[in-house]
Parts: C-alpha cells; structure tokens; sequence
C-alpha cells in the first residue's frame, strides 16, 4: 500500500513495509528517489533544566556550604520509530510530549528548586532545615552530580515501553562541568 504525504519538502510516499521514497528536488535536475529504511534505530534526545541547591557534607572545599545550580539534564532514548500508519505517532521513537511528562512528573517535580542534603549530615536534621526550607530532600549518598545522575538513572531506567530504551542521561551541574551514564558502559 502506498500512502502520499505532502508534509515535507518533496513528497514522502510511505510503504507499509516500514520504508518510504522521498522525491527530492537535486539542483534542477530530474527528480532523485532515495530509499530510507524506517526500521533502523535511533536515538532522541530531551533537555530539561530545573534549579536546585546542595551542600556536600564533609567536603574540603567551597562546596561544603549550601549553594546552588541551574542543572541541565538530557535523558537519550533509544528505539525504532513507529511504522504503523494509523498511529498518530508515526515516524517517532517517542513523543517528546510523553518523554517531557515522565521526566517531569518523576524528577523535576521533586527536585526543581528543592535542597537536597546527605542523611547522614548532622544539619540535616535540625529543626532550621527544616523550619526554613519547604522543599528538602535528604538522600543516603553524598550529593554530587555523579550520585544525583545515577539515581536519576534509578528512576527512569525502567519507566519506558519495551520497544523504546534508556541508553544515555547527561547531568550538566555548570557549563564546563557534567556527569554522564552511558548504558552501553555498564
């Protein structure tokens, strides 16, 4: 079956064999097919940014103290996009909608403008914490970007449809500094 899309630059013609030919205009010269298998995999990519404060108890330096960050997350799925025309989401991995909302409904949520603190901290406890701030989350690891990057991974490792998987979460803390979990390194 051969359905016709007037959507993209050219003409798409799909195939239900999970493959499309594109007529592509070359300089004005005749018109070029080219054939693009849709059953390849492929990764996307959502960025996320939320604020958050830390103290890293114990810590030899600056970062001892309670400061904060403009964190950007980028969570990297990996999958093949939908090949059945009837689904309104043909031709995506996932809906970047449906990425966006389990991101926020499980991360951001929580810890945007949130103070996250060791358990074990003596401070962490006291009754200024938690008298003063609204929004505290004590964590039993030290917060750093690499810990908060892997419990993120925690969080979201399981949370997608099969046919879709997490590969890659990038926790930048500053512009020159970040953590990253690859799934193909563990």
């Amino acid at each position: 079956m051969l359905l016709e899309a007037n959507s993209f630059p050219g003409k798409l013609f799909l195939f239900q064999d999970g493959g499309y030919f594109m007529n592509k205009p070359t300089f004005g010269h005749t018109t070029q097919f080219s054939f693009m298998q849709l059953s390849q995999k492929v990764r996307v990519t959502k960025k996320f940014s939320f604020d958050m404060a830390h103290a890293l108890y114990g810590y030899d330096g600056p970062c001892k103290n309670i400061h904060g960050h403009t964190y950007h997350l980028s969570v990297t799925l990996i999958g093949t996009p939908l090949q059945d025309a009837s689904n309104v989401k043909l031709g995506m991995v996932v809906d970047f909608g449906d990425l966006k909302k389990i991101v926020k409904e499980l991360i951001l949520d929580s810890y945007d403008h949130a103070l996250v603190l060791n358990e074990e901290a003596p401070y962490s406890k006291s009754e200024v914490i938690s008298n003063e701030f609204e929004k505290v989350i004590l964590v039993p690891y030290q917060p750093t970007c690499e810990n908060l990057l892997l419990h993120f991974v925690s969080i979201l490792k399981d949370c997608f449809p099969t046919e879709m998987k997490l590969v890659s979460i990038r926790l930048e803390e500053t512009p020159s500094s970040f953590a990253e979990w690859d799934q193909g390194d563990n």
